[in-house]
């Protein structure tokens, strides 16, 4: 009979009969691995039988911790070829990852072909964007997959269009010019976040082509990723340049960004905990195509007026924009508006207009993401959360930031992080808070320290 004392409840089991699946792919010492992460996970349960005998819970208390206990190590059926999380595969051993589980989307392709890229990790990934109303791959995921196939010379199986299964054996990251087409108003900053941390460790520099929409739904806007992530996102110690050749919007597209970076040794940790006090507030609106310059203005003001009914002391700077008729493909409005901070801290809100929607309601929606994301008190808003996993986990030391709300998003990162690294994430509630009311949590990593073997 096996026991373990649980350090995260205190709680001590005793284990009677623990049956997997396949118990041959576990360690024999499973029990010992057992912890309580009290993350804010979604609770999974294991197709197991187990019989167990809590010495210090009972009933539905006991009948918690376990399932804690066993969702943190297990976020699927156990598999012969299944990793725990942070273990490292053998050679030539190919990793399964379950793409319909936790946010069950793109993301899930893009973490995790990404890091095998990056690791040199044979993958296969099965039920793509299972949850999904259109299941299976998109344009923009099989233009993405077809890049990191390329940029690293790689083996690609089984992805097209509809494909719910695909495998990837990857080779030597190479630099270079890549380019990548969704031939549809899918994100092209999607596609650099897939493409991004693999060519930092290439053998010299990169440009990327990425073709597609520019200003996008459900995706970060390309006014985002140069306002808000590039700043935060070179504090691991990295620079790009991105040049907006063509602006393009829903439903054809045809917008294009030239990206060029150089590769690093290795990426620094960061710390964004010092959220500071707001200095600045600024934006930009922006109309094209056909659509008159007056939606601009509109959408501004609108903002202007939701923000200063929170934020009296300080000029908000909006400003209109007409999209030169050379430069954007097709018609499209939106807004975007960051608010810098005394530590350089950058949150933003966002909007895209839509048929039928008023410009005030516009930038009404854009302003109140912006408020909402200071209102919490964390360092970083809700959209940069998920975006900057992959780089802690791959930094050398520890990375932390303080954030709002965990979203799925960065919960479904921070697992196939761990599953496929040896990177150690932890989530907690702040403790500092004057107000108690707010859901503020500090992630904390401790990354692999990657290096760059061609540098």
């Amino acid at each position: 009979m096996l026991s373990d004392l649980c350090l995260g409840c205190g709680v001590a089991w005793a284990w009677d009969l623990l049956c997997l699946d396949s118990y041959s792919a576990w360690p024999p010492a499973l029990p010992g691995l057992l912890r309580c992460a009290h993350l804010p996970r979604s609770e999974l349960w294991l197709r197991t039988a187990l019989v167990f005998r809590p010495h210090q819970a009972r009933g539905g208390r006991a009948a918690w911790c376990l399932s804690r206990h066993l969702s943190r190590l297990f976020l699927a059926p156990p598999r012969v070829e299944a990793l725990l999380p942070g273990a490292t595969p053998m050679a030539g051993q190919r990793v399964e990852i379950d793409g319909g589980i936790m946010e069950g989307g793109g993301q899930i392709l893009r973490v995790s072909t990404a890091l095998s890229c990056l690791l040199g990790l044979p993958l296969r990934v099965q039920k793509i964007r299972a949850g999904r109303s259109t299941p299976g791959l998109r344009p923009q995921h099989l233009s993405g997959l077809e890049m990191i196939r390329d940029l690293c010379d790689g083996q690609l199986e089984g992805a097209e269009i509809g494909s719910t299964e695909i495998t990837f054996t990857p080779e030597k990251i190479k630099g270079g010019t890549h380019t990548a087409d969704t031939k549809t108003a899918g994100s092209v900053c999607l596609l650099l976040q897939v493409s991004m941390p693999c060519v930092l460790f290439a053998a010299s520099p990169s440009e990327l082509r990425l073709k597609g929409g520019t200003n996008a739904e459900m995706a970060p806007q390309i006014d985002y990723t140069l306002m808000v992530f590039k700043p935060i996102a070179e504090k691991f110690g990295f620079k790009f340049d991105c040049d907006v050749k063509m602006r393009g919007y829903y439903p054809k597209g045809g917008g294009e960004i030239i990206v060029r970076m150089s590769p690093v040794k290795q990426l620094s940790p960061i710390n964004l905990t010092d959220r500071g006090t707001v200095t600045k507030i600024y934006g930009r609106t922006f109309v094209a195509g056909v659509l008159p310059f007056k939606i601009a203005k509109d959408m501004a003001a609108a903002a202007v007026r939701c923000i200063r009914k929170e934020i009296r002391d300080l000029y908000v700077n909006i400003q209109p924009v007409q999209e030169p008729k050379e430069q954007a493909f097709g018609n499209g409005n939106g807004i975007i508006i960051v608010a810098e901070t005394s530590t350089g801290c950058l949150f933003a809100g966002s909007s895209l207009g839509k048929r039928g929607i008023s410009a005030d309601k516009v930038g009404i929606e854009a302003a109140e993401m912006l408020l909402g994301n200071l209102r919490h008190g964390g360092a970083v808003d809700e959209y940069l959360q998920d975006q900057l996993i992959i780089f802690m986990a791959l930094a050398s030391g520890v990375s932390r930031l303080k954030t709002g709300p965990i979203t799925l998003h960065t919960q479904t990162a921070i697992h196939f992080a761990e599953q496929l690294t040896k990177a150690k994430f932890t989530v907690k509630k702040s403790e500092d808070e004057d107000d108690s009311s707010k859901e503020t949590y500090i992630v904390e990593c401790q990354g692999i320290g990657m290096t760059n073997p061609h540098l």
